[in-house]
């Protein structure tokens, strides 16, 4: 039985693409803003600071923020 070996494939190394920082920055500051907004609910959202009176964003964030170690008792 004939094996034969082939040679190995060599392939040129190929540089990864530059972003821009301009099309980066607007998406950048859009998930940070988002990211924020997030912490200030689950974070901050009852007592004096709150946005929406009742405990209805307390009650839907509450695992969450002991996950997250805010204290809310």
């Amino acid at each position: 039985m004939a094996q034969s070996v082939a040679p190995p494939i060599v392939s040129a190394p190929v540089a990864p693409a530059a972003l821009p920082i301009r099309a980066v920055l607007p998406w950048a500051a859009f998930f940070g803003t988002l990211m924020l907004l997030l912490l200030f609910f689950v974070g901050a959202e009852q007592g004096a600071t709150a946005v929406f009176s009742g405990d209805g964003v307390h009650e839907w964030v509450h695992d969450g923020r002991h996950l997250l170690g805010f204290p809310c008792h």
